[in-house]
Formats: C-alpha cells, sequence, structure tokens
C-alpha cells in the first residue's frame, strides 16, 4: 500500500517501488487479479494499482503481501484527480482501464473517468510508445471513450491483442469480464498508443 500524493504535489510512480524498471498503472484495480497476473508474468515490470472502494483496495494490498510481489503497489485515491494532477510527463509504459463505472444516467455524465481533462492528461503521463487499454461492457460509454480517444491527436489507435500486453484469443481477466461473459455481455475493447 501507498500513499496518495499531497495536494499540488507532482510524482513519478517509479518513486514507489525500490527497483527501476517501466512502470503500469491500472485504474481501478479491484481485487486485484488482473494486476497479480501481470506482475508474475513481468517481474522487471513495475505495477501500481488503483481502487477507491476501501474494500477491494484492502483484498488486493493483502492479496500482493500474501504472494510476496515486491513489484506492485497499491493507492486507494481518486484516480482521475491522480492522473490529472499528480502524474509527471512521460512516467507510465502502460495505463489499463477496465470495467470503468459508465455512470449511465445523462445528468452523471460528469462524473465519468473519461473527460477531455483526463484524456490529455494520459497522453502526456505515457512514454512514448506508451499503451492505453481500454475495456467496458457499455455500448453507449465505449462510443463516448472512443470519440474522446481519436480527438486526441497524441494518440494512435492500435489492435488491442499485443504479445506483450494481451496475447492473441486471451484478454485481461478481470472479475467483471468473467462475470460479465459469463451473463452473456458484449465486451468491448479499445487500445491506443503515444505517438
Amino acid at each position: 500500500m501507498v500513499a496518495p500524493p499531497e495536494p499540488g504535489a507532482v510524482v513519478h510512480p517509479a518513486a514507489y517501488f525500490e527497483t527501476p524498471g517501466p512502470v503500469e498503472l491500472e485504474i481501478g484495480c479491484g481485487k486485484g487479479g488482473f494486476l497479480l497476473d501481470r506482475a508474475k508474468q513481468y517481474p522487471e515490470r513495475r505495477f501500481l494499482g488503483i481502487e477507491w472502494a476501501n474494500k477491494y483496495y484492502r483484498y488486493a494490498a493483502d492479496r500482493m503481501a500474501r504472494w510476496g510481489m515486491a513489484n506492485v503497489r497499491i493507492m486507494r485515491t481518486d484516480a482521475r484527480n491522480f492522473v490529472v494532477h499528480h502524474l509527471v510527463e512521460s512516467s507510465l509504459a502502460a495505463l489499463h482501464v477496465y470495467h470503468p463505472d459508465p455512470w449511465p444516467k445523462k445528468r452523471h455524465h460528469k462524473r465519468r473517468l473519461f473527460q477531455r481533462d483526463f484524456v490529455t492528461a494520459t497522453a502526456r503521463a505515457l512514454e512514448p510508445n506508451a499503451r492505453l487499454a481500454v475495456q467496458t461492457d457499455h455500448a453507449e460509454y465505449s462510443e463516448w471513450i472512443a470519440d474522446l480517444l481519436v480527438a486526441c491527436a497524441e494518440l494512435a489507435q492500435v489492435d488491442f491483442e499485443h504479445p506483450d500486453f494481451v496475447p492473441r484469443g486471451q484478454t485481461p481477466h478481470t472479475n467483471f469480464e468473467v462475470k460479465y461473459v459469463r451473463e452473456g455481455r458484449t465486451i468491448y475493447r479499445l487500445a491506443y498508443v503515444k505517438r
């Protein structure tokens, strides 16, 4: 577990780790299943998971400790605020956002993670050629996200499947994905790289 930055502080997420290595961020890491799998597969990389729900945050942090995952840190904070106000430029090798809350009611759209300022801050925080991967089961939110990402000149759309991120025929296997696939929902996937 790591503490969120103080108001006004700008941080490089690598500072949360004792050893150097590229840093990947997962927003909404839930119980940490995706982070755990990825950290085991890529021990040379560093993984920061952000989770707002205290119950899941504690579960994920405990899970990483039980597995002895020295290359994972978990933070409880507002992810949008963290990306927009605290991340230093070119600090992320990848950003994973799987099943963000769609806030489906129109009056709640302002609460969505994906807004113009978040996309601009994401592009700034990604290293050149770094990857943004997004997955949702909500068709309208998928279109909303795609429109924002297409409008960002620093990002270029790529195939979601990639051998270093999502091997062909596989998916990130988050708890939400497993549940939604079981329910027969369509999963929408988007991937972009920093130009």
